[in-house]
């Protein structure tokens, strides 16, 4: 029972102890922040979407990248569309809430809302964005 426990404990030890770490020593734990890709059908709608993200404090920083071509397949036929891209820098926490958010206000039946973890990088942007991104 004791081996079961400890197994089933790992996880939360685990990331009590890196938080513990990251507190004392000020290093970053890789994965506390996350960037999420957000489709938009044009520039207009990207950019009120990236407000609203700004104004609900979801994000520290929001990229809006020019229109790519789409191919993918909707409904069994290939489709092919522009679109332009959010580029969403946030806490790793609040990305539920963020993918959330945008479903309700994005026009697209299923909107693309993919995050990655960020593995590393500059220890005073990812500070920016812990400073600027409330805790849940």
């Amino acid at each position: 029972k004791v081996l079961t426990l400890s197994l089933l404990m790992y996880p939360v030890l685990r990331s009590f102890a890196l938080q513990l770490h990251s507190a004392i020593t000020g290093s970053y734990v890789p994965g506390t922040h996350s960037i999420a890709f957000i489709n938009c059908l044009n520039e207009q709608i990207a950019k009120d979407i990236a407000r609203a993200i700004m104004d609900k404090k979801l994000a520290a920083n929001v990229n809006i990248l020019p229109k790519s071509l789409a191919l993918y397949f909707w409904k069994g036929e290939l489709e092919e569309s522009t679109e332009i891209l959010l580029l969403v820098k946030t806490r790793t926490s609040k990305i539920d809430e963020l993918s959330n958010y945008v479903r309700s206000i994005h026009p697209f039946e299923i909107p693309e809302i993919i995050s990655l973890p960020i593995d590393q990088g500059n220890p005073l942007y990812l500070k920016w964005i812990e400073e600027s991104v409330p805790r849940d």
